[in-house]
């Protein structure tokens, strides 16, 4: 800050707060000034999520910021410096939006939800598809359902998803009692089973080289947040491996075994199943179910 070059600073997720536990990571969001693009770092096990200081301006109007702002990340920071005054604007803007606006938003998110369904179908089924493409469906309709579905399902509650690992457990507090269809189809994409499953799926990450996540999710394991621990390496296996389950028939049984472990693949549905479920997840969202 002392070159004036950071124009804004603060504080994300549940690290410092009441909500704070083990596997909690120093996360800090600021904007500055000469930066191209944003930039996401890790170090010394702080991150910082690191925006340009033109986006910090133009984020300001709700129309432009909901078409490119990481709205959840900025709504749910806490301020520790903001001369200009524009990231509390910003944060004002999210939290008083209007019915009409949450609609809209809501709306944007389905559409693109559907848009996204509709392409995992024409990629991923049909004659000639395999295993392979039954897994980078269930990959798809998993990503769908986080980063589009629950978000959409959280406007109804004017609420602003954490996308921490102890995730399952963030959504069935937040919106498992008002909405319990949409919850469960959520559910059922990733095949919870427990400390057991938890178990099982950190055993299976050794040679993947999730080093990092296995300590993260180890964390989440010992603090009891056992489904929080197998949804973040589901989608950080699938992540990290998506060319893994694009070769699947060329990978050793050994490694196509502990892969298969690590996404699920005999507690989860597969392929046109995984669309079904997210298309019926879509459903209970639009529905308020």
């Amino acid at each position: 800050m002392a070159d004036r070059k950071v124009r804004a600073v603060a504080q994300a997720g549940s690290y410092g707060t009441e909500f704070t536990w083990a596997g909690s990571l120093p996360t800090f969001v600021t904007f500055e000034r000469g930066l191209a693009a944003p930039l996401s770092e890790a170090r010394a096990g702080i991150v910082t999520e690191r925006f340009p200081y033109e986006q910090l301006e133009a984020w300001r109007d709700w129309n432009a910021a909901r078409q490119e702002a990481p709205l959840a990340l900025l709504a749910t920071s806490r301020v520790l410096y903001d001369p200009t005054g524009h990231y509390g604007r910003i944060q004002r803007t999210l939290w008083n939006l209007s019915d009409a606006q949450r609609s809209a938003h809501r709306t944007d998110l389905l559409n693109a939800a559907q848009s996204a369904i509709d392409s995992a179908w024409q990629a991923h089924t049909g004659p000639g598809h395999g295993v392979q493409e039954q897994l980078l469906a269930l990959a798809d309709a998993r990503e769908i359902a986080l980063t589009l579905l629950y978000p959409a399902l959280l406007t109804r509650l004017h609420l602003w998803p954490e996308f921490e690992i102890r995730l399952p457990h963030a959504w069935r507090a937040s919106a498992g009692l008002r909405f319990p269809k949409a919850v469960y189809r959520l559910e059922a994409l990733y095949g919870f089973g427990g400390e057991d499953e938890a178990r099982r799926v950190l055993l299976a990450t050794r040679g993947f080289g999730l080093l990092a996540q296995e300590r993260r999710a180890r964390a989440a394991f010992q603090a009891g947040y056992y489904d929080g621990a197998v949804r973040y390496l589901r989608d950080e296996a699938a992540r990290t491996h998506r060319d893994d389950l694009r070769r699947w028939l060329a990978l050793t049984p050994a490694r196509r075994e502990k892969l298969g472990t690590l996404l699920g693949v005999t507690r989860a549905p597969l392929g046109p199943a995984a669309l079904r479920v997210t298309q019926e997840l879509l459903e209970a969202v639009q529905e308020g179910q």
